[in-house]
């Protein structure tokens, strides 16, 4: 797995990877934002990885999937590096077939076993996860 890094300002970037999908980055401030920063990438890493896993559990349970959302939170060292200090990740399943504590061992194995974004991030980032599931 390869990606190239292009250069267009000082605070934006864009990567390329071996399939040619581009995606624009910056660290701009946030009322001149275009694309997202490094560390909301990764934070969209994270959960989308672990996404991908729990949604697949789910098909394989053979439980309906009416929708499926999530969200992304990290808090962050003051100094430099300034790198996550804990991250948190909540899904929201709408299903009417799928009990909450099902949800939650699917979410579990997802992010702690099977999503190799969550496994790469450092022991000293402490890594949280939680579902809500919503009957239809």
């Amino acid at each position: 797995m390869k990606v190239k890094l292009g250069y267009k300002t000082d605070q934006e970037y864009f990567a390329i990877n071996d399939s040619d999908n581009r995606i624009e980055i910056d660290m701009l401030p946030r009322e001149d934002k275009k694309a997202m920063s490094p560390t909301e990438l990764l934070l969209s890493g994270v959960i989308a990885c672990a996404a991908v896993d729990i949604v697949s559990m789910i098909k394989k349970k053979r439980k309906s999937l009416i929708e499926f959302s999530g969200e992304a939170s990290g808090e962050r060292r003051d100094e430099q590096p300034r790198k996550f200090t804990s991250m948190h990740i909540h899904y929201r399943i709408i299903s009417p077939d799928l009990t909450q504590i099902d949800a939650e061992k699917i979410v579990h194995l997802a992010v702690e076993k099977y999503c190799s974004v969550a496994s790469t991030i450092n022991e000293s980032t402490t890594l949280t996860h939680s579902v809500e599931v919503v009957p239809n």
